[in-house]
């Protein structure tokens, strides 16, 4: 029996080995998963409350699971394809006669140039 109960979520829950296996860009595959299972809640809802209380609550779940696998994943292939896009720090040009940094305890400090120099890779 308890091969059997096994055996049968494994066929509907685990994408190894249900037929969305045969999809073979993993995230397309995740992403059809979510969707059966907000239509699956969606469905539940209504039969076992027989309410849009039930439906709108595992709604907003699943929307807010959704979105958080997508921010998480337009994170990942950001960093990916562009990491100089987190952490960097842009400062003005030498135009203004100085540059602001920030210390070791995140104080701000204001660096004046020579006026004499022209910067850069100016000689």
């Amino acid at each position: 029996m308890r091969e059997f109960v096994v055996s049968s979520w494994n066929s509907v829950m685990d994408a190894r080995y249900n037929p969305l296996r045969n999809i073979p860009d993993l995230q397309v595959r995740h992403m059809v998963m979510q969707v059966l299972a907000f239509m699956w809640s969606s469905v539940f809802a209504i039969q076992i409350a027989n309410s849009i209380w039930a439906f709108s609550i595992s709604a907003i779940a699943h929307v807010a699971l959704v979105a958080a696998v997508v921010v998480t994943v337009a994170t990942f292939k950001t960093a990916e394809k562009r990491p100089w896009a987190f952490g960097s720090y842009h400062s003005y040009g030498r135009s203004r006669g100085y540059t602001i940094f920030y210390d070791k305890q995140g104080n701000p400090k204001k660096h004046y140039y020579d006026e004499k120099d022209p910067g850069g890779e100016h000689e």
